[in-house]
C-alpha cells in the first residue's frame, strides 16, 4: 500500500496541561506519552474558537471559526455545506473514511464526506437495550460537581468508542488506506469517571488553580470574562476542596481515556498497523478548570484555548526519526491539521481554500522565526476575542468591553495583566483585531470600534445552562 493510513483521535475538553510526558507529573497518561515519545509535540496549538462545533467546523475544512462564520454552537452556520471537506477530499482520493464517536456536527447525521459514521447515539441506543443505565446520576452535560459513572469501564463511552474503532480496523475494505477520526466525548461534563479511575485520583494531591494579580478577587475582575462559567455551572460557588474534587474526576476522565487507547493502540500492533499509520492527537478546546476563578471554556486563556498537539509517524516513515520525543513552539492551530493530513496522505491541497499550514512543514526549523510570522485571532462566539503576535496574548470581552494584555514568554499562565502598563501595545492589538473583524465579521465593527455589549456585573446577570440532557434524548452531544 502506498498511501498511509490516518488515525486522528480527539477528545473533548482537554487542556493541553493534562500529559506527563509534556510536564504535568500529577496525572496517569502512559499512552498520550508514548504517542509524544514516538513523534512530535506542538507546544503551542490552539484553538481558534474554543467550543464543540466550531472547533470541529474547523478540523473538517482547515479554516478558522471567525471566517467561515460558525464561531459557536448555537448556530445553524454549516461551513462543510459549503467547502471541501477533510473526508471528502480522502475518500475522494481513495481513501475508506469512518467517523466514530462525538462530531457534533449540525444536521447530527450529515456525513460531510464521510462513508460511514458511527455516533454516541448508537451507543445509547444499544444501551437501552440492556441491563446497564449510562449517566443515571442526572448531573448535566455543563455540571462540573465530580459524580461515579453509573457503569463500570467496560460498558462506558469511552470504552466504546475504542470498541467500534477497533471493530472498523478489523473489518475495513484492506484494500484501500483509511481515515479514522476516533472522538471522544470525555472529559467534557459531566465528570463522572468510571470508579476505579476515581480510585486512582480520590485521595491525590493535585496543585490549586492558577491565579494572579488581576485575578486575586474575581469579582474586581472583568466580569464579561466570566459569564460562560456563570451560565454553566457552579464553579464560582465552589471552595479549593470541591474544585479539587471536580479535578480529581476530569484527570480521570482523561486517564480511563488513555488507558482505553492502550486497546487500540495495542490492536493496531497485532494487525501491523502501526508500520503504515500516522496518529494525530488533539482536542477541541480545553477547560479553565478554575483558574483565575474561572470554569468551562469559550475564552481565549490558556486553559480554554490551549490544546495538545501530538503528530506520531508511522515506524515505517522512522527516516523522520529526529522528530521522536521532540517539541516544537512554533504557534499552530486546528485549522492547521486538514493541510496536515492531506500532505501526509499525498493529496494535492493547493486548489483547496484553508487558513492552516501543514505542520510538518515547521519541523526542523526556526520556530521563534515561524512564530513570529504566525498571528493568532481568535473569536468565540461572537463575544470573546483575541490576538497573539511576537509573544503577547491580547484578550477581549464584548460584554462590557474588559480587555487584558499578557506577555506568555514571561508570563505562560497570565497571572499578570500588562494592559494598564503597555497601552501601546493594547491599542496597536486591538486595532489589528478590529480590522481583521472587520473584514470578516463587519457586524462587529461600527465607527471602526469593536461593539460592546452589556457588561456583566454578577452571577444573577447571566441564564443558567447546566445542560439538562436525559439519556432518553438522542443526541449527538451526549457525554
Amino acid at each position: 500500500m502506498d498511501k498511509p493510513n490516518i488515525l486522528l483521535i480527539t477528545t473533548d475538553q482537554q487542556r493541553f496541561d493534562t500529559i506527563h510526558a509534556l510536564g504535568n507529573k500529577h496525572i496517569y497518561t502512559p499512552h498520550l506519552n508514548w504517542l509524544a515519545d514516538e513523534g512530535i509535540a506542538f507546544t503551542r496549538c490552539y484553538a481558534d474558537s474554543p467550543v464543540c462545533m466550531a472547533s470541529r467546523a474547523t478540523i473538517m475544512t482547515g479554516t478558522c471559526g471567525y471566517k467561515n462564520g460558525l464561531t459557536g454552537n448555537g448556530s445553524h452556520v454549516v461551513p462543510m455545506r459549503e467547502r471541501p471537506t477533510l473526508p471528502g477530499v480522502l475518500t475522494s482520493n481513495g481513501y475508506q473514511t469512518r467517523a466514530q464517536g462525538k462530531m457534533h456536527f449540525h444536521p447530527i447525521r450529515a456525513n460531510y464526506g464521510f462513508e460511514y459514521m458511527e455516533l454516541p447515539m448508537e451507543y445509547y441506543r444499544e444501551m437501552a437495550n440492556s441491563p446497564y443505565i449510562p449517566k443515571g446520576h442526572g448531573v448535566g452535560e455543563n455540571e462540573i460537581e465530580p459524580v461515579i459513572s453509573t457503569v463500570d469501564e467496560v460498558h462506558s463511552a469511552t470504552y466504546w468508542t475504542v470498541k467500534r474503532s477497533v471493530d472498523f480496523l478489523e473489518t475495513r475494505d484492506d484494500t484501500r488506506p483509511f481515515f479514522l477520526w476516533t472522538s471522544f466525548a470525555k472529559p467534557h461534563p459531566p465528570f463522572d469517571p468510571s470508579f476505579n479511575y476515581w480510585a486512582l485520583y480520590q485521595n491525590k494531591s493535585l496543585p490549586l488553580p492558577i491565579s494572579g494579580g488581576w485575578s486575586e478577587n474575581p469579582e474586581q475582575a472583568p466580569q464579561g470574562f466570566y459569564s460562560p462559567g456563570y451560565t454553566l455551572n457552579n464553579g464560582y460557588r465552589m471552595s479549593d476542596e470541591q474544585k479539587m474534587d471536580s479535578k480529581r474526576a476530569y484527570y480521570a476522565c482523561i486517564t480511563q481515556i488513555d488507558y482505553s487507547l492502550g486497546l487500540l493502540f495495542a490492536r493496531m500492533r497485532e494487525m501491523g498497523l502501526l508500520e503504515n499509520t500516522w496518529i494525530i492527537f488533539t482536542a477541541d478546546h480545553g477547560d479553565m478548570m478554575g483558574d483565575h476563578g474561572l470554569f468551562a471554556k469559550s475564552v481565549f486563556f490558556e486553559g480554554s484555548a490551549h490544546i495538545p498537539m501530538i503528530i506520531r509517524p508511522p515506524v515505517k516513515s522512522w527516516n523522520l526519526g529526529s522528530i521522536r520525543g521532540k517539541v516544537c513552539d512554533t504557534l499552530v492551530t486546528l485549522a492547521d491539521v486538514m493541510p496536515t493530513i492531506l500532505n501526509l496522505a499525498g493529496v494535492d491541497s493547493k486548489n483547496i481554500c484553508m487558513d492552516g499550514q501543514n505542520m510538518m512543514d515547521f519541523i526542523g526549523t526556526q520556530t521563534d522565526a515561524n512564530a513570529k510570522d504566525r498571528i493568532f485571532y481568535g473569536n468565540c462566539t461572537d463575544t470573546f476575542f483575541a490576538v497573539m503576535k511576537d509573544g503577547y496574548k491580547y484578550t477581549w470581552a464584548r460584554q462590557g468591553g474588559g480587555e487584558l494584555l499578557f506577555n506568555m514568554t514571561e508570563d505562560p499562565m497570565e497571572q499578570h495583566d500588562l494592559s494598564k502598563i503597555n497601552p501601546e501595545i493594547v491599542i496597536e492589538m486591538k486595532q489589528i483585531l478590529t480590522e481583521e473583524m472587520r473584514r470578516y465579521n463587519p457586524k462587529l465593527v461600527q465607527d471602526g470600534k469593536l461593539t460592546v455589549l452589556p457588561p456583566v456585573t454578577s452571577p444573577k446577570d447571566v441564564a443558567k445552562w447546566p445542560g439538562f440532557h436525559s439519556t432518553v434524548y438522542l443526541s449527538d452531544v451526549l457525554h
